[in-house]
């Protein structure tokens, strides 16, 4: 559809598949509408239509089936936004600043912002009947609708009793007002649904079912199983709620209130109301109200609740902070660079939410299949109920009694939630741990993974040049780090930012230095203390000064080993030298030998140069290919492709595009969150190497609970079909049947929100 819109709703009152198709069904019908996309575990719904669409009447639609929906507004899609800052496709160029160290850069940074929430506007919201709803999400089961409607019927089902036992005359009276008491709710339901193109719904089948057994004078048993039902769909609410509360509580992490700091003094208010540009207080111990970069102040942080790192982080003036992460041990000043809607944890929440609704291949087969399924068993019942009678001259009561069980039996229920219940777990498990996937296919995906294509700066490196070794030849180290450093003072080049990075750790006393002068394509000079000191390559160093054979060497030795080294000369002293490498990340080795050992070969592309991607490479144990454009690594991956791999590219989301788009699945890595949210597949927040083994694990893991989950639901239905058609089992034990293999199936897919090892 040209020029589509699409708008995303909050759904209250979903507690079931059955409840998601119902709704699925009466929007699809609506006039303009051209897709549906529907979560039970986050209570959304997304509809693309071509604009003309009556927003209210889908509503007002919902709020008849039983389901208040309210419409979330939302900025314009990131697809046709215009990306803010996208630099180039590659940065493959030579150091410059006065540099000349042959360092390449095979990574650049940028930021694309994608879609944002802000706020719901209400659309049209009715109390309605409905038996999936439970009322408000944080109160006791008791308080909600659904909850009064249960204790009501199950008053009414033990009054029954007792009046049949002290008056056996009215007994049959007395089950049939408790049977109406839970059954003309349900009835209700099932005839807007029909209306609305759900006719096989597991309310009609109930409702079906009930009156058949009033018919035959079954009404003790008809009663008992409305009563069971409710009871049953009153379990699947609670644990579709825990589902539902594991996404939730991530925004529970973000304080409601901030210390805003204006002319001097600090107050509080409400932390969804800061602006960008803020400047907030945060005290020691208390979570950070918003994203931010400090202005004042150095204290560990506490990142566990975004990235799932234990080990609390050292952060100083000018590093970024996270909502929702805990302030250790100072007070801080921070500047908020993103309000409430936009912050990281709102972002993982809205992805998490968008992901669920966009379905799994095994997912939409069980849909398709289940559309099917549910007349097929309707028609089964229903020969079961007239066959024996008529062919066999069997008793009507005792085969329609069994056609009855049949139509309970084979409501869909725990079929459907199988797979949608598995994903959503295992969604939100991952992003609590950092780990971002874009719906269901994805993670099914990840699991099939043959070969991984890794971007090296960056992604299995830090980054960051830092300073390797120190070469003492005519100074001592220290003063060889001292001088060099006093040259650095002030640049922002990476290797001038390794140097002083390193003087900073050491705790270096850096002397002052006057005439600085950037010597364009050699290095830097300055006078300190009265004498020129200059800092270079060794070719350039080599033009000045006479390099004895031996320093000669030592230098190359560092070169071979893919490091940037840069002379330092003290008047016509040889004072020593600096080298200089953007080292592999800290798990880098651990976590690809875990890919190694799940059976997935790995490879490097980069564009650095190869002497440097060798070294790196070599150390890692991974496969290289170095001096890459953007197009060969496309072509790279399509060849691993051709070779019957499925392949995941993993980068920066930026110059790795191309290769990204190639792949069966594309996973962005760092701290370029909004970055790594629009332009892949699938995210690590973290930047761990080994978070990609994780996700890996967390989708094989996830697909076999899928299986799991297929086989309790089928399973179970076989054996009380075969138990109820030779007489084992009748009424009671088939709705137990049902409702019992959606809350088996729904608990069992809850074990994925166990923590990730």
């Amino acid at each position: 559809m040209d020029n589509a819109v699409k708008t995303r709703f909050r759904v209250d009152g979903m507690d079931c598949a059955s409840c998601a198709n119902k709704i699925d069904t009466a929007v699809r019908r609506m006039p303009g509408i051209a897709d549906v996309s529907v979560s039970v575990t986050t209570g959304t719904m997304t509809v693309l239509h071509d604009g003309t669409t009556d927003l209210n009447a889908i509503g007002q639609k919902l709020s008849g089936l039983g389901y208040p929906a309210r419409e979330v507004k939302a900025a314009p899609e990131a697809s046709t936004a215009t990306p803010a800052h996208r630099h180039g496709p590659d940065c493959n160029h030579e150091s410059h600043s006065g540099h000349d160290h042959g360092h390449h850069h095979d990574h650049d940074q940028g930021h694309v912002h994608g879609d944002q929430d802000h706020g719901e506007k209400g659309v049209a919201v009715s109390e309605g009947l409905h038996g999936h709803d439970h009322g408000p999400a944080e109160g006791p089961w008791w308080k909600s609708r659904k909850g009064r409607l249960t204790i009501v019927s199950g008053v009414a089902l033990a009054a029954a009793y007792a009046l049949g036992h002290l008056v056996p005359a009215i007994e049959t009276y007395a089950f049939i007002a408790a049977l109406l008491v839970g059954l003309l709710p349900i009835g209700r339901r099932a005839v807007m649904a029909a209306l609305a193109g759900t006719p096989f719904s597991i309310e009609m089948l109930m409702t079906i079912a009930a009156l058949g057994a009033l018919f035959i004078d079954a009404t003790e048993e008809a009663a008992a199983v409305v009563f069971l039902f409710l009871v049953g769909e009153l379990l699947e609410g609670v644990a579709a709620g825990r589902a539902r509360e594991s996404i939730r509580s991530l925004s529970a992490l973000v304080p409601k209130t901030a210390l805003l700091e204006e002319g001097g003094k600090t107050r509080e208010v409400a932390a969804n109301s800061l602006a960008v540009g803020s400047v907030i207080l945060v005290r020691p111990g208390d979570r950070i109200s918003a994203d931010g970069v400090i202005l004042s102040g150095d204290a560990t942080i506490d990142e566990a609740p975004v990235t799932g790192e234990s080990v609390p982080v050292r952060k100083a003036v000018g590093d970024p902070v996270f909502a929702g992460t805990i302030n250790g041990d100072a007070a801080l000043r921070i500047r908020v660079t993103a309000q409430a809607e936009d912050n990281t944890i709102a972002r993982v929440v809205r992805l998490v939410e968008e992901a669920q609704e966009s379905k799994a291949p095994t997912e939409r087969f069980i849909d398709r299949f289940s559309r099917y399924y549910t007349p097929a068993v309707v028609l089964v019942a229903a020969l079961v109920a007239v066959i024996p009678p008529l062919l066999a001259g069997a008793g009507w009561n005792e085969w329609i009694y069994k056609g009855l069980a049949i139509l309970l039996i084979g409501c869909p229920c725990a079929l459907v939630i199988s797979t949608p219940a598995a994903i959503a777990a295992a969604l939100s498990s991952g992003a609590r741990r950092g780990l971002l996937m874009k719906g269901g296919a994805v993670l099914e995906g990840l699991g099939t993974l043959t070969a991984i294509a890794f971007d090296k700066t960056g992604t299995l490196t830090q980054g960051k040049p830092v300073v390797t070794d120190i070469l003492p030849f005519g100074k001592t180290g220290y003063e060889v780090l001292a001088l060099s450093a006093a040259l650095e003072v002030g640049s922002s080049h990476p290797l001038a930012l390794a140097i002083l990075e390193r003087a900073k750790d050491d705790a270096v006393e850096i002397p002052s230095a006057t005439e600085l002068r950037a010597l364009g394509g050699k290095g830097v000079s300055a006078l300190i203390d009265g004498v020129e000191v200059f800092l270079g390559s060794p070719r350039s160093a080599a033009e000045r000064v006479n390099l004895p054979l031996a320093h000669s060497r030592a230098i190359a030795a560092l070169n071979d080993d893919g490091k940037t080294v840069s002379v330092l000369l003290v008047g016509n002293l040889l004072a020593g030298a600096i080298a200089m490498r953007d080292e592999p990340r800290a798990d880098a080795v651990e976590g690809l030998e875990r890919l190694k050992k799940a059976g997935i070969k790995t490879v490097m592309l980069t564009g650095d140069n190869r002497r440097t991607a060798t070294a790196i490479a070599a150390r890692l144990g991974i496969e290289v290919h170095a001096e890459l454009m953007p197009e060969d690594k496309q072509r790279i991956v399509r060849e691993l492709q051709s070779q019957g791999f499925i392949t995941a590219k993993i980068g920066d989301g930026i110059n790795d595009a191309p290769a990204l788009a190639a792949a069966d699945i594309g996973i962005a890595m760092g701290g370029a969150t909004d970055v790594a949210l629009e332009t892949a597949d699938a995210a690590v927040l973290h930047g761990r190497v080994g978070d990609i083994a994780l996700m890996i694990d967390l989708s094989r893991r996830t697909m076999k609970n899928i299986v799991q989950n297929i086989t309790i639901a089928l399973g179970l239905k076989a054996v009380f079909l075969v138990t109820t058609i030779i007489g084992i089992t009748g009424l009671w034990p088939a709705i137990l049947a049902d409702t019992g293999a959606t809350v088996l199936v729904t608990m069992n897919a809850l074990r994925l929100l166990r923590p990730i090892r």
